[in-house]
């Protein structure tokens, strides 16, 4: 048996790898990137703002129109080996719209960093953010994180940080985040066609699977996947919104049945949408 229940190498690829399910990803991608420009187009934005000391780390604001208003960073998908934030500048418009300062965060990518770099990068451009909010017009009390696939691990990731401990700011930082399509447990990819780029050891396995670190006292949590993504994904989800709960936090799953793996975020263009709705009343 090859980890947990798959019996052979190719079944645990096909849980993990989009291609073999037939998904024509540069499809998807086109959309992305052009809806993406679209926004950067008709709304006011700060682009490649610096968070860190490497060119990768930097982000883009999509300040709303009143001052201190609430914050939602985004954190783009792409197994942490592809894409940039230029690619998700679309998420901002529907909450901007609603009222909501959108940051979204670019960072560094396998196989030129690790995966604990990309986890430390996300990490500095949140007490970035924190520290600078008020210079964009945000709202540093009241930050909310959200992710799609490895976005959503990392969104987990973030709100598993002992902040004060590592960085000297309030515990409760981050208030509540939206786990979109996320992957919690990476036992599974050391097996799997990703880890020649990955190049994950067991040690960075077990320090970045979020399902090993759910702490006792965190922010509001909504997990979301599509009803079309295949069975790993949603065990992924399931398993640690289950986990999320069972340790004292708050947890809650957001349905979206007719969705897949990728167009699951298209809702992040209208304000009205069930995604956008749900991160709205969350905040």
């Amino acid at each position: 048996m090859l980890y947990r229940n798959f019996k052979n190498q190719s079944e645990l690829d096909a849980a993990y790898d989009p291609v073999t399910s037939g998904t024509d990803i540069p499809v998807y991608m086109d959309f992305y990137a052009t809806n993406s420009s679209q926004v950067r187009k008709d709304l006011t934005c700060q682009l490649d703002v610096p968070y860190g000391a490497t060119l990768e780390e930097h982000l883009d604001i999509f300040p709303a129109a009143q001052s201190q208003s609430p914050i939602v960073v985004f954190i783009h998908g792409g197994y942490w080996i592809m894409a940039s934030s230029k690619d998700f500048s679309f998420v901002a418009k529907g909450l901007v719209e609603a009222g909501v300062t959108v940051v979204v965060i670019n960072h560094a990518l396998c196989p030129e960093v690790s995966i604990d770099e990309i986890v430390r990068q996300n990490r500095a451009a949140i007490a970035w953010i924190y520290r600078n909010a008020n210079n964009f017009g945000g709202d540093a009390n009241l930050i909310y994180v959200s992710g799609h696939s490895a976005g959503g691990h990392l969104t987990t990731m973030l709100m598993s940080t002992n902040w004060e401990k590592d960085y000297g700011l309030p515990d409760n930082i981050i208030k509540g985040g939206c786990a979109i399509s996320g992957v919690f447990d990476l036992m599974p990819f050391p097996y799997t066609w990703l880890q020649p780029k990955l190049q994950l050891t067991w040690d960075q396995v077990l320090r970045n699977s979020p399902i090993l670190h759910i702490p006792r006292k965190a922010g509001s949590l909504i997990i979301t996947y599509g009803g079309e993504e295949n069975s790993e994904f949603k065990r992924q989800s399931e398993d640690f919104l289950n986990a999320w709960k069972a340790n004292g936090n708050q947890g809650y799953y957001l349905p979206q049945p007719d969705k897949n793996h990728y167009n699951i975020i298209n809702d992040f263009l209208e304000k009205n949408s069930p995604l956008c709705k749900a991160i709205l009343k969350q905040i």
